[in-house]
């Protein structure tokens, strides 16, 4: 396991380039798998998370070639496998494999997958939207076979906005016969992205970024060639570090649509922003003003940014609040916030920050992704040393986070 050292109190200024989305590239490719050509995608980031789905690429005889930010995928040689649990446990988004494979062969064998301890995070949709599409399910202690002789269009509706329901079922219905419709779909960038990947091999997908996505039934898709969209979470953690110790720092290669729920709470908190086509400018305040948070799904304020937000919230002046509602279990930054002499009460799933609080570096330990890039913008803000443990789930989702930090003025190693 990394650790990331911090010695806070610096002023960061100068510009950070937002690297391309994690939450996009780990859906891309298990999806270029349903390619009966090669594809090549751009904007690829240099994740742990992108390793470990080439390792699984690999395993299934998949070609993969990549150079800095490109990738080459071919799967014209590819081998249906079970995919096991050394390598599905490594990442959550593991399971794209699941409709990925149905899609292609009919058939799929895989272990659970793994990630983040934030939560159940049950794959139950997923599962009923393959039975609906024709699939059957078996379970053989931590293992899933799904297989269909046959898969058939259909309506589907998602109990919940899942977005990895969503694309798991887009995965699936890509090659089935007919038409399949997922109604109550999630609406989120990512979800675009992939769907705009497969219209580029062929698909015929409507809807994405709606809540009613149609799917028309294809049997080829042929090569093409793809952009990664740009991070948004990474996007929106820089942007709430240079609120926390920026001046005039610039945030670009952004969609600003989608932060927009994240920049307007910065206004209310009193965040001087510069909002352009591409790029945000962001410095710190003279004072901040308490606010409240309410996750929801997208365009609502995501959840990933509200484990960031809180490392902010301690500036304010009076009392802050957070109310998680897609995940039960997204709080533990919180008590290692408290470490570093945040003052904090967490009553189920809200959690209310009293400001303003000098941070003191410490110990920590980064309980999960975004946890611990949380933990990162409390170090920059704190006085003295802070040593973030376990920083190995920080890498999976950002790329060069170090030298990016370091390169704006902040004093910050990788151990």
């Amino acid at each position: 396991m990394h650790t990331i050292n911090i010695t806070g109190g610096k002023t960061l200024s100068g510009e950070i380039v937002v690297s391309g989305a994690k939450n996009s590239i780990v859906a891309l490719m298990p999806a270029a798998v349903l390619c009966d050509e090669d594809v090549n995608i751009y904007n690829v980031p240099r994740l742990s998370d992108v390793d470990s789905l080439v390792e699984i690429l690999e395993y299934l005889n998949v070609g993969v070639e990549s150079k800095e930010d490109y990738m080459k995928i071919n799967p014209t040689s590819m081998t249906n496998k079970m995919v096991p649990n050394e390598l599905s446990k490594k990442l959550r988004a593991s399971y794209y494999f699941m409709g990925a494979l149905l899609g292609k062969y009919g058939h799929v064998e895989i272990s659970f997958p793994g990630g983040c301890v934030i939560g159940a995070r049950p794959i139950d949709l997923h599962l009923k939207g393959f039975k609906a599409l024709g699939a059957t399910i078996s379970e053989e202690g931590d293992n899933i076979i799904i297989e269909a002789n046959e898969l058939k269009g259909t309506n589907i509706y998602l109990d919940f906005a899942s977005v990895g329901a969503t694309i798991n079922l887009m995965l699936a219905a890509v090659k089935a016969k007919g038409k399949t419709i997922i109604e109550n779909a999630a609406k989120e960038p990512e979800i675009v992205n992939v769907a705009t990947f497969l219209n580029n091999m062929g698909a015929r997908i409507s809807g994405a970024g709606t809540n009613k996505i149609k799917i028309e039934g294809v049997e080829y898709l042929h090569s093409c060639f793809h952009e990664v969209i740009p991070d948004r979470i990474e996007a929106g953690t820089y942007i709430i570090i240079g609120a926390a110790v920026g001046n005039n720092l610039k945030v670009s290669n952004l969609i600003p649509e989608h932060i927009y729920s994240l920049t307007e709470k910065l206004r209310e908190m009193g965040v001087p922003l510069e909002v352009g086509p591409d790029y945000v400018i962001v410095s710190k305040p003279d004072k901040y003003n308490p606010v409240d948070v309410q996750t929801l799904v997208f365009p609502g304020f995501v959840t990933d940014h509200q484990q960031l937000i809180a490392s902010l919230m301690v500036l304010a002046n009076g009392t802050s609040s957070i109310e998680e509602t897609i995940y039960e279990n997204r709080f533990q930054n919180l008590y290692e916030l408290a470490k570093m002499g945040a003052r904090i009460k967490v009553e189920g799933k809200k959690a209310y920050i009293h400001g303003p609080t000098k941070l003191v570096g410490t110990t920590v330990m980064a309980t999960d992704l975004r946890a611990g890039a949380g933990l990162v913008i409390a170090g920059l803000l704190a006085n003295g040393k802070t040593e973030i443990q376990n920083a190995d789930y920080i890498l999976r989702g950002y790329e060069n986070i170090v030298e990016k930090l370091s390169n704006i003025g902040a004093t910050i190693e990788l151990i």
